[in-house]
């Protein structure tokens, strides 16, 4: 079973053409097919889950300072710039130059190859996409921008071109809530955890949104609340998507008991509660309580509440991680997963290595029903309770780790690689066998030159080049580390 999203994705997606002014008294019905020829891709456009502000055609230096006060007020994610026909750069200049949002420039091609026995200046003018695309290129570069991403292809029967734009589409699902996401912090770092330490402000500077301090009470209080119907109804939740065989071989792990069921359907329904009252979108968090007190039963027992919700579109990361906390949403966001997730034993007999974490998780990318097992002791931290314990599925897998520069400012560290057969240790932790290239110790040694956290989201596919242009849309610095 899937778990669903507690909210749809959204983004703001601006579409606007360009032409030639001149041409249009040249050449009668020109401008009729270039308005057709923009419908068709703002109907594409539309099948992605997203908002689409239509600026229509601009076809001159004064409509483009005119669309470029309408583009500033509406709020996009991004922009798309429908190449219909050759246009000059007077319609791309003001809005390369003022714009900080991404924009994609869509060549679509009506047909794949003129029919050049039968050609006339009309139907080249018709096909005329690519034209202008060198020259607004160059312009981006003499504003002082980078060149923007172009998407090559024909307007009907292009699969790739179509999941390019759906690429772009989840971009601007992922930017929009970056920009605009509440983000929870309770508690504190575990002690001596040095690469944890963030400034909240950072968050804000770089992305936009607001991080919400959160108290432990505040989970209290709606975990006080919380009626026997209510966890009763979790209870047959947990139970829909989680598998709870016998123990095996770790002498901490048993078989799910009723009692941390209950506890950890109760403390669920709290955390539920909890975000919908303080609206927010993720939560980082760790705290520890007195030994002994109903709180410490509480803080300790978010690993199956907060797994079924990082699985339906809320983030949570334990160990106070802000920085991967804003790395799982990436994820999310760009529908792939992202599980919190840090590096476990190395397998040198299948140039592999475990990466997992004690949870959150997010359930939608587990190769099948995950388990949930009771354990006696968490280790290295306070508490016992339910563990969940899963393999991400089979495939190409991407990790993306959010670090400190030397500078003060934040990193991307982004890795590809594949998630490969194999068991995993019964310890109530999600584990995965990841193998990266060119080898397991060389990958280790690049990644480790990056300056990582020990913790990354896992998501599944290979997704470096998607992540790379969310950063970009940040300025953020973004590595991907070699494969050869």
């Amino acid at each position: 079973m899937r778990i669903e999203r507690r909210r749809p994705l959204v983004a703001n997606i601006g579409l606007l053409g360009v032409g030639h002014a001149t041409y249009w008294h040249q050449f009668d019905g020109l401008l009729e097919v270039m308005h057709e020829k923009q419908l068709k891709l703002r109907k594409k456009l539309e099948n992605n889950s997203v908002s689409v502000i239509d600026f229509g055609l601009v076809d001159s230096s004064e409509k483009a300072y005119e669309v470029l006060l309408k583009v500033h007020a509406a709020d996009l994610d991004v922009l798309f710039i429908d190449m219909l026909t050759y246009a000059t750069s007077e319609t791309f200049a003001p809005l390369v130059k003022s714009l900080t949002i991404p924009i994609v420039l869509v060549v679509l091609q009506p047909v794949k190859a003129m029919d050049y026995a039968n050609g006339t200046t009309f139907l080249q003018l018709c096909n005329d996409d690519i034209c202008s695309v060198p020259e607004f290129c160059n312009v981006a570069v003499r504003m002082g921008k980078k060149t923007p991403p172009v998407i090559i292809g024909t307007l009907e029967d292009d699969p790739e071109a179509d999941a390019e734009i759906a690429s772009w589409c989840r971009i601007a699902h992922a930017i929009h809530d970056l920009k605009h996401a509440r983000i929870g912090l309770m508690g504190h770092v575990l002690e001596t955890m040095y690469d944890m330490h963030v400034d909240p402000a950072l968050i804000t500077k770089t992305f936009g949104c607001h991080v919400v301090p959160v108290e432990p009470d505040d989970v209290m209080r709606q975990y006080r609340k919380t009626s026997d119907e209510e966890v009763d109804a979790m209870k047959g939740r947990i139970h829909s998507f989680f598998d709870t065989p016998d123990p095996a071989s770790d002498s901490i792990t048993f078989m799910l008991r009723e009692d941390d069921l209950t506890l950890s359907a109760k403390v669920a329904v709290a955390l539920e509660r909890m975000i919908d009252e303080r609206k927010l979108t993720g939560l980082a968090y760790y705290y520890e309580a007195e030994e002994g007190s109903e709180m410490r039963k509480l803080v300790t027992n978010f690993i199956v509440g907060n797994s079924l919700l990082t699985s339906a579109g809320f983030p949570m990361c334990g160990e106070y991680d802000l920085k991967t906390l804003m790395a799982m949403l990436v994820m999310d966001r760009l529908e792939i997963g992202g599980s919190f997730a840090e590096f476990h034993p190395m397998d040198f007999k299948r140039d592999s290595i475990l990466v997992g974490h004690d949870g959150p998780h997010h359930i939608n990318i587990a190769d099948r029903e995950p388990v949930l097992r009771s354990l006696s002791k968490y280790h290295g931290k306070p508490g016992s309770g339910a563990g969940v314990e899963f393999k991400i599925k089979e495939g190409a897998i991407t990790m993306l780790a959010i670090t400190v520069s030397s500078q003060g400012n934040l990193k991307f560290i982004v890795a590809e690689g594949e998630s490969m057969a194999g068991a995993i240790p019964p310890t109530g932790n999600t584990n995965t066998h990841g193998h990266f290239k060119p080898n397991l110790k060389t990958f280790l040694h690049r990644w480790m030159a990056e300056g990582p956290t020990h913790h990354f989201a896992l998501g599944v596919g290979h997704h470096a080049q998607e992540i790379s242009s969310i950063a970009n849309a940040f300025d953020i610095e973004c590595v991907t580390i070699s494969t050869t």
